[in-house]
């Protein structure tokens, strides 16, 4: 093997260098995105507006289509509470039937959106204790009641940190009006310091 002219071989070592930081840096950049990929792979895919995976045993959204809500049980789905009023207009006609025909509970809590009240959250509560052991799907119409809804149980009953269980509902919306007095009263009454936004 013939040594190198003086000052190649110190060239040749440091191209292989450069290029070995770069292939690691380009591995790590990789590793990052796979990562970031199988992280939001354990997001629930429903076709729904506005779909929020709390955690992997439990999800709110909008109004899911019938296709949407035939698929629940495929996806690990024990139960579906519905919060609005059956009678809305977007709502899926047979819902329920839908539902129950693939052996998930489903409870519909009719809660005017005009006017949310401490025995709508009440009912919430109750409903959401009976189902601690099913994966559940918490909706309405666009996920405003159910997220206000899930934030309090979360804050109040499953004494979650507020600023943390806040940010699922500010993902969908600021609520004001009487969503934002049942919340203020409501998490007051809990001795919880936290101001809705």
């Amino acid at each position: 093997m013939r040594p190198c002219p003086s000052g190649a071989g110190a060239k040749s070592r440091g191209r292989i260098v450069v290029k070995t930081r770069r292939a690691m840096a380009v591995l790590a950049l990789l590793a990052g995105l796979l990562a970031c990929g199988a992280a939001s792979a354990t997001d629930v895919v429903i076709e729904a507006p506005n779909v929020v995976t709390i955690s992997p045993r439990l999800v709110t959204s909008g109004q899911p289509g019938a296709k949407a809500l035939a698929g629940l049980a495929a996806q690990g789905f024990g139960a579906v509470i519905y919060l609005a009023p059956p009678t809305v207009s977007d709502a899926i006609a047979g819902e329920a039937e839908i539902v129950r025909q693939q052996g998930l509970e489903f409870i519909n809590i009719p809660i005017r959106f005009g006017n949310p009240t401490e025995a709508d959250f009440q009912s919430f509560v109750e409903a959401m204790a009976r189902l601690r052991d099913r994966k559940v799907l918490v909706h309405c119409q666009v996920n405003m009641r159910a997220s206000s809804m899930t934030f309090l149980y979360r804050a109040i009953v499953l004494h979650e940190k507020p600023e943390l269980a806040y940010e699922s509902v500010a993902r969908v919306w600021s609520p004001e009006g009487p969503w934002k007095s049942l919340m203020v009263s409501l998490l007051r009454k809990a001795g919880i310091q936290f101001e809705p936004y």
